[in-house]
Parts: C-alpha cells; structure tokens; sequence
C-alpha cells in the first residue's frame, strides 16, 4: 500500500460495480487528480452468471473471474475486508488477510459490498448445504456431483446409492433453475460412461416456496419452463419448502422426504451483514437507502449501488426499487463513477435511469428462456443462443471474452469432460498420510528371549 497527499476513493468491494466503477473513475479521472483504492477479501472479480455453466462444466473457472490487479493497474488493491467506517474523521478500518488491522484515510467512498446467501436456522442446512455464490461453491459443486456419481458406481450398498443419486436444489429463482438444469445435464451425459448408473437411477428435486418458478420471466415462461425440467424427469415442488435436512434426510412441507448427498442451496440473497458497522442508513431489508443519483442519502461522498443498495427505479415508478441483479450492477456501476468524478470536481449529479433489456436464462446445453425487452418470448434453442451471445459479451476484459467463446467454440466440436476432481477439497490428504510416520505394529505374544549359544 503506498502513501499520497492526492483524495483517496475509497471502493469496498471488487464485485460487478467495485470494478465497473473504478474502471469508469480510472478512466474518466484526470492523472494524478485522486488515487483509487480497492478493497475486497478476493483478488477477483467474479463473473456470477456464468456459476450455472461452471457447475456444468461448459465454462472454465479461470475463464469466469477477472484478476483486480491486472484489470485496475493504475489502482491501489489491498486484500483484505473493511470491518468499520469513522465518517466523522473518513477513515475506514482494513483487516488484511494477514497482519494486524489498520486505519486508511479517505475522501469519497464507494460502498459494493455486495450480498450474501440468504439463509434460514434448517436444522442441518449448515452442515450439508452448499451455495452458489462463489465460484469455489460452483467448482466444489461440479465435483462434488460427479464424486456422487463414482460413488453409486462402486458400492453394493443399495440405500448408500440411492443418496448418493439423490440431488435436491433450493430456491427457484435464476440461480436454482440454471444450476438445477446444468448439472442434471452434465449428469446425464456423465452417465453414458458408467455401466451401472443411468439416468433413470437419478432423482433430481427443485423446491420452491413460491407459486411459480423464474418469476421475473413472467407467469407463462415459468410454467413453461417448469414443464420442459419435468419432462427431463426433475420433479418440481411449488409452494412448500425444506423443513430440516439433518444427516442429509430432507423433510419438505408437503411431506415428502428424501435421502441426498446433495442439497443445493439458492434460495435468495441478502446485504453484506457488513454493512451494519459503516455508519450509513439502511433500509428495512438491510440494504444502503440512495438517491436515485447513487448518493447515500444524508452523505455527499458516498455512493453505493448493486446488491448492497437500495437504488429507487425511476423506470417502475414511485416506490419501486432495482432488483439486485446483474444487469443494474453494471450500469449503475457506470452512473456510480461519473457521480464520483463529478462530485469531486462540484458538478451536479446524475440521476440512474434505464431501459429493461429483458431476462436470460440457460437451462443446459441448447436449451434456455428469454424475454427481450419486456415483450418479445424466446424458448428452446434461440434463447440459449441469445443467453451466451448476451453473458459473453458482458464478460468483463476483452482476454476473458476471448476464452469464454474459444470454449465454447471447442466445446461444438469435442464432448464434455465428465470428470470430477474431488480431492481438490483436500489437497494435502496424500501428501500428510505418505508424510505421518505409520507406528509399528505390535505383537498380542511376547518375543521369546534371545538364547545364547
């Protein structure tokens, strides 16, 4: 970290608008007019649309996350997380990943602390869920089916196959539709290379509490979306939810109850609790309450925006706030720097408006939902196409873009890899069992004694 009389802009966070943003601020600032400071606990951005397709296997991990460093090179980026912010003296306190916690000084503050999962007191669901909010969640995920899969390959045990063949998915939402649909897909092309495991022998479940699934879809391509998984055989609970999954045994509400080796978790997000320590107004769901300009209200050098904010949607009327997706991630991220530049230099600020661009979602290969644009219905393959052609061209540096469709290009021409590596979760298992000293085995009887000659 180095020191400077120049304004700090501070970031906390290096998601969709902590690196959108400080690129726009990196670009629009003149040189030497401000040092921009980026604080996030990764070293990465992480591209969330693409977790779906990394669980699936269609997207490689490295392809879907954009090193801070070499993407914001004129930028300071300090590893670690922001645990308090002293407004009245503008200082924030850092955590590092290693080392004692200390203070760092600023004049404008960007708050992209993000969300994390929301979550419930389950009984067990600490214990054997797993999200999807990282891309170490869904590479773990991918690996973690496929460790399924060889399990059931190998064992007699009937009731040991059965949980291990046994996945049920939380949540319907984007998240849990996409997910669900990838990997019940890279299953059932894993399977072609088993003797004894198919896909009839897989029970794949999606619950959810609401009445519908993909809601922002609109209630028609949910119910079509919910009929093309059910034909595929993934059954569809509508309405109920997951009661406790204690040693992995699901109890749903409706009553029915499953063994599984998999319980995927998707069921929402919330603010970063974080938040709760940098002194700002929050809205009843926790959120950071801005002007439509981004400003936190009551500061006039603070701003936030993303999934941490609660960002009023001039486009929906009064009352109505942005959903925390994506699509508003990145263009508030856009408004959010030239805010910060022109709130430097005392000019007005402008006001975050936008146009719905529609929704996307892919259901495995060659298969997906779109709606363009509030009107225009797309299904089956033109969706899919519309759904890559879309993330990948919001993938964030032209070298991610450039690896993305270079997969995906292969990917037409060679068949999928349908290979975990399920001791990635603990690499030095080999190597601490060949470097513990094994005891020597002990004799029940006595030695008999010497006799000498």
């Amino acid at each position: 970290m180095s020191t400077t009389e120049r304004p700090r802009i501070l970031i906390v966070g290096g998601g969709y608008v902590g690196l959108y943003a400080a690129m726009r601020i990196l670009k629009k600032m003149r040189y030497g007019e401000a040092t921009v400071t980026v604080v996030d606990p990764r070293s990465y951005m992480t591209y969330l649309p693409f977790l779906p397709e990394a669980a699936g296997g269609n997207v490689a991990p490295r392809n879907l996350v954009a090193p801070l460093r070499r993407v914001l090179q004129k930028a300071e980026v300090l590893t670690g997380h922001v645990t308090g912010v002293d407004h009245g003296r503008k200082v924030a306190t850092i955590s590092p990943l290693a080392g004692d916690s200390y203070e760092l000084p600023f004049d404008y503050l960007v708050v992209a602390a993000g969300s994390v999962s929301r979550t419930f007191p389950i009984p067990g669901l600490a214990e054997h869920g797993i999200g999807m909010k990282t891309v170490e969640e869904a590479i773990g995920l991918r690996n973690h089916v496929m460790a399924q899969l060889d399990k059931a390959e190998s064992t007699t045990d009937k009731d040991v196959r059965r949980q291990a063949l046994t996945f049920v998915f939380v949540g319907g939402g984007f998240a849990g539709v996409e997910t669900i649909a990838e990997v019940e897909d890279m299953a059932r092309d894993a399977a072609k290379i088993y003797n004894t495991v198919s896909r009839e022998d897989m029970r794949f479940i999606l619950v959810e509490a609401a009445n519908r699934i993909l809601p922002e879809m609109g209630p028609d391509l949910g119910v079509w979306t919910k009929e093309r998984l059910e034909e595929r055989g993934i059954e569809v609970f509508l309405e109920t939810s997951m009661e406790s999954c204690v040693d992995k045994h699901v109890v749903l509400k409706n009553g029915v109850e499953a063994d599984a080796s998999t319980i995927v978790w998707t069921a929402g997000v919330k603010p970063n609790p974080v938040l709760a320590s940098f002194g700002l107004p929050l809205g009843p769901r926790g959120h950071v309450d801005t002007a439509p300009t981004l400003q936190v209200k009551g500061f006039d050098n603070v701003w936030a925006a993303g999934d941490n904010a609660q960002v009023p949607d001039l486009a929906a009327g009064e009352g109505a706030w942005c959903p925390p997706n994506a699509q508003h991630a990145v263009r508030q991220a856009i408004v959010l720097g030239d805010n910060v530049i022109s709130g430097m230099r005392g000019f007005p600020q402008a006001e975050y408006k936008h146009k719905n661009l529609g929704a996307v979602a892919g259901l495995g290969l060659h298969k997906g939902v779109a709606i363009l644009f509030g009107k225009y219905k797309l299904k089956g393959r033109p969706a899919w196409w519309f759904h890559r052609l879309y993330h990948g061209s919001r993938v964030p540096t032209m070298n991610r873009k450039v690896r993305v469709f270079t997969d995906w290009t292969l990917a037409m021409f060679l068949k999928r890899e349908a290979v975990g590596l399920a001791q990635m979760e603990n690499p030095r298992e080999a190597f601490y069992e060949a470097a513990t000293p094994v005891p020597a085995p002990r004799s029940e009887k006595p030695l008999p004694e010497k006799v000498s000659s």
